[in-house]
């Protein structure tokens, strides 16, 4: 299906160039003097790149047949990740090249989305909030510190994130990671709760 310029927004999956694509930004530039244009940044849902594009006004575009499932992690042999949906319990593979960033927050059971273009995954995000155990933790020193003491403390993912003095090794902590897994070229800040 085709949609025109008019209808672009932030987050519009669009077919450009082969390869599926979501609008980051956009904008509507009406110059002085010839015909009004919209510019487009968007991301290759595959490549992870991002482009900028200039459309004409009234202009059309194919949309991309992309869609987002909920599905449950159930484990990895190395090469593959196995997923199964909830509802029907299908099982889903995924390559470990797709799985990207979201195979440090994944132990098992985890809810996760999968975007799928064409019925092949393309995207793996994990959840927001994961519940990790800490494996390798040194002792907190407590006395030279004036305020907010922190550690290095290695997940069960093998993911090394700071915590504060009082987090001991062997606890389970919730993690929150802002990183949206989609979009590789954020920084990653991650907080942390104790149970």
């Amino acid at each position: 299906m085709k949609i025109s310029t008019n209808q672009f927004k932030n987050g519009t999956k669009l077919l450009l160039d082969g390869a599926p694509c979501s609008i980051i930004e956009h904008e509507f530039h009406k110059p002085g003097k010839g015909q009004a244009v919209m510019r487009v940044k968007y991301r290759n849902l595959l490549t992870g790149n991002v482009i900028d594009k200039t459309f004409k006004s009234g202009e059309s575009a194919e949309t991309a047949d992309v869609n987002h499932r909920e599905m449950d992690f159930l484990y990895s042999d190395g090469e593959t990740w196995n997923f199964m949906d909830p509802d029907n319990f299908d099982q889903l593979e995924v390559d470990s090249k797709i799985i990207g960033n979201a195979k440090k927050w994944l132990v098992g059971q985890e809810r996760c989305e999968i975007v799928l273009w064409n019925d092949q995954p393309i995207i793996v995000d994990a959840p927001v909030f994961v519940n990790l155990v800490i494996t390798t933790s040194e002792p907190g020193v407590r006395g030279d510190t004036v305020s907010g003491a922190t550690k290095v403390a290695e997940l069960e993912t093998g993911v090394s994130i700071q915590v504060p003095l009082f987090v001991n090794e062997g606890e389970t902590i919730k993690v929150l990671s802002l990183i949206h897994i989609s979009e590789p070229t954020r920084p990653e800040r991650i907080s942390y709760a104790v149970f």
